[in-house]
């Protein structure tokens, strides 16, 4: 009995780690961008790599996993290449709202109902089908929104004023570990960083759980916290 159960321990924790290796070739992406093929070879792959846990016959799953995993490599590369098998496999964005009409016909083709386009709508903050310029319905089953220029928010571009430059925030310090790499491609050095540590009354890297510097070279910092949290602090049970 301890052996068996080792024995499933140790091939569980390979046949996670395989596939962990070979879902790294197949690439990043989120689930709410997975289309409807994406989600069928995501099961069929977690599928099969249970059977590798517990299946008798672990070499022949192990044999469809690779198999399954290089057709989807294989897939994804012609999916890039040819817009035909891309209309296939995924279909196309459909237009569902022109100018402020509801087009029906696409709306059945996108088996929506009129209460889920609505929903839909007020979660991208849109209360009036007439404020709609375009609505398309996309691969992914996400609804993408253009709101009538005139509904739209005024941007500084629209009254003519300039900006200054808003990049991202690199990572300074994670978990009391500072990044060195992103601390001197910045051209700043530890004894930078220690300085301004101890201007926010911090004397030790461990103290901060995270730091990270703006492109305007405002440093961020947010301490570690020791205190237990009280229940119903945030106001959130």
């Amino acid at each position: 009995m301890p052996q068996n159960f080792l024995k499933i321990v140790f091939v569980s924790i390979f046949a996670y780690l395989f596939a962990l290796i070979l879902m790294r070739f197949v690439g990043r992406k989120a689930v709410s961008q997975m289309t409807f093929f994406d989600f069928i070879m995501g099961v069929s792959i977690g599928t099969i790599t249970a059977n590798i846990a517990l299946g008798p016959n672990r070499f022949g799953a192990v044999v469809v996993l690779v198999i399954f995993v290089l057709l989807t490599i294989i897939s994804d590369y012609l999916h890039i290449d040819s817009f035909k098998l891309r209309k296939l496999i995924n279909s196309e964005p459909i237009v569902i709202i022109e100018n402020g009409k509801i087009i029906e016909e696409n709306l059945r083709r996108a088996r929506l109902a009129i209460e889920e386009l609505n929903m839909q709508l007020r979660e991208k903050n849109v209360f009036n089908v007439s404020d709609v310029e375009f609505a398309v319905v996309e691969v992914n089953g996400k609804l993408s929104v253009l709101p009538k220029s005139q509904k739209q928010p005024l941007t500084p571009s629209d009254l003519g004023l300039s900006t200054s430059y808003k990049g991202l925030t690199r990572d300074i310090i994670i978990d009391g570990n500072v990044m060195s790499e992103n601390l001197y491609d910045a051209n700043l050095n530890p004894v930078w960083l220690s300085n301004n540590l101890k201007k926010q009354g911090i004397s030790d890297v461990k103290e901060v759980f995270y730091a990270g510097l703006d492109t305007s070279g405002n440093l961020y910092v947010s301490q570690r916290r020791r205190n237990r949290e009280t229940e119903g602090k945030h106001g959130i049970e």
